[in-house]
């Protein structure tokens, strides 16, 4: 991670450092200055498609970076309020320069983020964001923009129509589905989809008003869409996150699959159709040992990689692979996209299982999690964790009394000012020793830091 990008962009709090005027006017003029670098012999058109999701301190941050891009000559299109995978789509048909999406993804309504995309559709290389990161602290002044900016909330129906052609409208015809659009970029592209496809939906989260989007509902606050599936008895259901990249489902007896059982079943289908290049598949280290290990039975070879879908989709390209995801629901189906995009994700599962003729349940009963603890510690800084003296080791070490039947992952938050502590095993008590064990020696460590 750099100074400002995280994961997934800049992310913080809208109105505070880095998401003030005079550094997203910076940003907008710097990053499209590398990227017209980036892009150089390309012949791409001079132009930036911007989305935004439904946060009332969206078109504040659009105001302001769209001043920096067209300083740099480019012309900007703004699509309003759309999925971020709708940008990466349409940069890559429409021959534009770059895209940019303003969200903070899943984070509450007073948090807002900045994340970029090139021409090809995919989040931008470490080494891009770091010559931008030192280009902007060493910039005094922003030209004059020379550029254009225009409206054009039409391109949002091209982006829907790919998604509908990427399924088969008949066998998906007449099912009960239920949506839960987090009150976010999803609220109207979602439901045109599977309405367009002649599917039964009950909708929910789809009334942003600036301030609702994540709010106890979306891909991370499932229960309530989980239960309407049941009232429905609908034979699905999917909850997105705020700009739609990421989607969590639910069986029809109320049970949720995270992005683990959507990425497994759907290996496991493309393995069966001969469409599994290699029979592989991508996950991060946070990926569930059920998982893992239910793959690999089934003859799945599975690539761990860091967490961020960039670190998934550059797997994926490296190595020419299918599918790879997060546990979170970010999930790539490289065969329609570069990026994590829930509604095509939702789509692809959804027809998986209507060809198995199988209900939603037996996928999610194929498997069993380990049990585990996902703990987020607050911090106020983040020291690399290797220059904490013994904290490493003493993880290590810890770990090593599970017996080779558990695993610890210790990361920090590309997104927030968190530290966050993974345990797996196969015992939840000691899941739970081994979790307040890591807890209190990272405690000890930064202690003497303070």
């Amino acid at each position: 991670m750099g100074k400002y990008f995280g994961t997934d962009g800049i992310r913080a709090v809208a109105g505070q450092f880095p998401l003030v005027d005079d550094f997203i006017t910076k940003l907008g003029y710097v990053a499209l200055c590398e990227l017209k670098e980036y892009a150089r012999g390309e012949h791409l058109k001079p132009q930036v498609i911007i989305a935004q999701d439904s946060r009332v301190s969206g078109p504040t941050i659009l105001a302001a970076l769209e001043k920096g891009i067209r300083a740099s000559g480019v012309n900007v299109i703004s699509i309003g309020i759309s999925p971020t995978p709708s940008v990466a789509y349409l940069v890559k048909k429409t021959g534009s320069l770059c895209g940019v999406v303003i969200s903070a993804s899943h984070n509450p309504a007073e948090f807002n983020g900045i994340k970029f995309f090139t021409n090809q559709g995919t989040k931008l290389p470490e080494a891009l964001e770091n010559t931008i990161e030192t280009k902007i602290d060493s910039l005094t002044s922003v030209p004059a923009p020379t550029g254009t900016y225009t409206e054009d909330t039409a391109l949002v129906t091209e982006y829907e129509q790919f998604l509908i052609s990427t399924v088969d409208a008949d066998l998906l015809k007449g099912t009960k589905v239920v949506l839960d659009c987090a009150n976010g970029a999803s609220y109207k592209v979602a439901v045109n989809v599977f309405t367009g496809l002649g599917m039964n939906v009950t909708v929910t989260g789809a009334k942003p008003d600036g301030t609702n989007i994540n709010k106890d509902i979306g891909a991370l606050h499932t229960g309530f869409m989980q239960r309407l599936t049941v009232q429905e008895q609908a034979f699905i259901g999917f909850s997105f996150d705020g700009d739609a990249d990421r989607v969590i489902a639910s069986d029809e007896k109320g049970r949720q699959l995270d992005g683990d059982n959507i990425i497994a079943a759907s290996a496991l289908c493309m393995k069966q159709a001969g469409t599994l290049h290699q029979n592989k598949a991508v996950l991060t280290v946070m990926a569930n040992l059920g998982c893992i290990n239910y793959l690999k039975e089934h003859g799945v070879s599975v690539e761990l990689t860091t967490v961020g879908d960039k670190y998934v989709s550059e797997a994926l390209e490296k190595e020419n692979l299918s599918i790879g995801g997060e546990t979170s629901g970010h999930i790539i189906f490289r065969q329609f996209a570069n990026t994590g995009d829930g509604i095509l994700s939702a789509l692809q599962f959804l027809q998986f299982v209507k060809k198995s003729g199988k209900p939603v349940s037996w996928f999610l009963d194929q498997w069993q999690k380990y049990p585990s603890q996902l703990k987020a510690v607050a911090v106020s800084s983040k020291p690399p964790l290797e220059s904490l003296e013994g904290f490493l080791p003493g993880v290590a070490k810890i770990e090593e009394t599970m017996h080779g039947k558990g695993r610890v992952v210790v990361r920090y938050s590309g997104t927030e000012p968190k530290l966050r502590i993974l345990v797996e095993g196969q015992e939840e008590a000691m899941v739970n020793r081994v979790l307040k064990e890591v807890e209190e020696l990272y405690q000890q460590k930064t202690e003497v830091l303070k």
